[in-house]
């Protein structure tokens, strides 16, 4: 009963004026910012994390959670008009929609990828709503070496799976844990690796890092290639909308792709880029018209559409709940948690049970925005699709560094974010990730803090990291995390051998 009261709290909180106008302005800039080519929802939520601060938390959440799922949808607008991805979240939805657009029927395909994003973020509530407090009550039983296996835990997960080699990923994380230790030592206060910069004393700004990693090194990928302009986007030749035939006809699809994003963005690491193609695969698998794949089918754009953004509501599970971020957008918006004063975990459905129950409702009344706006909105988002590099380029570059500034008024965490768009380059040059070096810096002091901790309680006896049975847990899913690259290779080296096939 208290836990349908805090529901209803929550809706009443979201729908205040404040809170209405900033989801409607999130959703939009995240529509604006997935639409256009080279740019992430990962991206997106890091730039505008600074705008968040002066928020109540709850509105600075939802603001981010706008970003995220508008950005998510965004991405099919340029893959289905001029057939390249927004984000790779969209890449499987290129396949079918812009063969749809080559067929005259634009608009269809965006009304098939709007309502199937609508479908699957909408969905995926049912998860967030549900499995949270499940999972916040079991938190409630770690202690000191628990904390340990799940930093390690979550390290080896992401640095795992978001990477095509495991021990690229691996050393990701190990840079991102190096990182971690600039700054004053958690348990005897004494300085490390500051440079005699005070600004370093609370150890690198989280926000900055994040600005750095996923905006700035960005600018220096775009500015790297020719300055183009971008594909110009196919003229709608047809009308928004969907008939009740083919609403019933992609229903079994979304509710697969439901299941599928959402269990995928449960476990730590895999993305909406991997559960795009899942659902795109099962939807070709299961459909009674599979001649019109590879030709235009909107059951192959509504099986990666709703697979993705149901990813969302599923990747900010274990986020809230065990600080293990589900993908890189959901890492930067743990930071943002962390900036708020807010630590992941079972606080967050006791003490500040209020802001989070007004920030899932907020996310449930986000996919009716986003719906309304992509429907509304196509045709202006397509002439966005066609900025040039030459317009985004220095946009970006001043939203970065006015971002970093305005942290704390301090030039320093300006050269500190330039620090890390540098590394975010190489990162990217290198196939380092850069989620697993985020990852790294914000759960290497918990996992250190863990350590430390259990071994003082023991007076140095290891056999206290394997105390109890959540310890064994942790420890068989770190394995497990590890070898997950390898079972994630062959999967989707079975499914670009299915592709070339058809």
């Amino acid at each position: 009963m208290e836990t349908l009261t805090l529901m209803g709290m929550g809706f009443v909180h979201a729908l205040s004026p404040v809170n209405l106008f900033a989801m409607f302005a999130s959703t939009a800039v995240g529509v604006t910012i997935g639409c256009l080519p080279g740019l992430s929802a990962a991206m997106g939520v890091a730039l505008l994390l600074p705008v968040t601060f002066g928020m109540d938390p709850a509105t600075g959440l939802i603001v981010l959670g706008g970003i995220y799922c508008g950005a998510i949808f965004g991405g099919s607008i340029s893959a289905i008009l001029i057939h390249t991805p927004g984000t790779p979240a969209s890449a499987a939805t290129a396949i079918e929609g812009y063969q749809l657009t080559l067929r005259g029927q634009a608009a269809k395909a965006l009304t098939t990828a709007c309502f199937a994003s609508f479908c699957g973020g909408l969905l995926s509530c049912i998860s967030l709503y549900f499995f949270s407090p499940l999972l916040a009550q079991l938190a409630m039983k770690f202690k000191s070496p628990e904390y340990f296996w799940l930093s390690l835990f979550g390290l080896t997960i992401i640095a795992g799976v978001s990477s095509k080699s495991m021990l690229k990923g691996l050393m990701s994380g190990v840079l991102g844990l190096l990182l971690s230790t600039i700054g004053m030592d958690p348990m005897e206060g004494v300085p490390r690796f500051m440079f005699g910069q005070a600004t370093l004393y609370n150890g690198i700004d989280t926000t900055c890092a994040l600005i750095g990693l996923f905006s700035m090194s960005q600018i220096l990928i775009l500015a790297e290639k020719k300055i183009v302009q971008r594909p110009r986007a196919a003229e709608f030749k047809d009308a928004f909308g969907l008939s009740g035939k083919e609403i019933r006809r992609i229903s079994p699809t979304i509710l697969r792709s439901w299941v599928i994003g959402n269990i995928v963005g449960i476990l730590p690491g895999a993305g909406a880029s991997i559960a795009c193609f899942m659902g795109y695969n099962e939807a070709r698998r299961f459909s009674k018209h599979k001649e019109e794949f590879g030709k235009g089918s909107i059951e192959g754009v509504a099986g990666s559409e709703a697979a993705n953004n149901a990813v969302t509501g599923g990747s900010l599970i274990p986020t809230l709940t065990l600080g293990i971020p589900g993908e890189s957008v959901t890492a930067v918006l743990m930071g943002g948690l962390i900036i708020h004063g807010l630590q992941p975990g079972p606080a967050l459905f006791t003490t500040y049970a209020g802001m989070t129950y007004t920030f899932f409702a907020g996310f449930v009344i986000v996919q009716f925005l986003m719906l309304g706006i992509g429907i509304l909105g196509c045709r202006g988002f397509a002439t966005i699709a066609r900025l040039s590099d030459a317009i985004l380029i220095p946009s970006i570059f001043l939203l970065c560094v006015v971002g970093s500034y305005a942290i704390h008024n301090n030039y320093t965490e300006v050269i500190i974010m330039m620090i890390f768009g540098v590394i975010g380059y190489l990162a990217r040059k290198f196939d380092l990730n850069a989620a697993a070096i985020v990852l790294g810096l914000i759960l290497g002091p918990i996992g250190e803090k863990g350590l430390r901790r259990a071994l003082m309680l023991s007076d140095g006896d290891p056999s206290i990291l394997f105390s109890t049975p959540i310890c064994w847990t942790l420890i068989a899913l770190c394995v497990l995390g590890v070898l997950s690259p390898i079972l994630m290779g062959r999967m989707e080296k079975k499914m670009a051998a299915q592709h070339e096939n058809c």
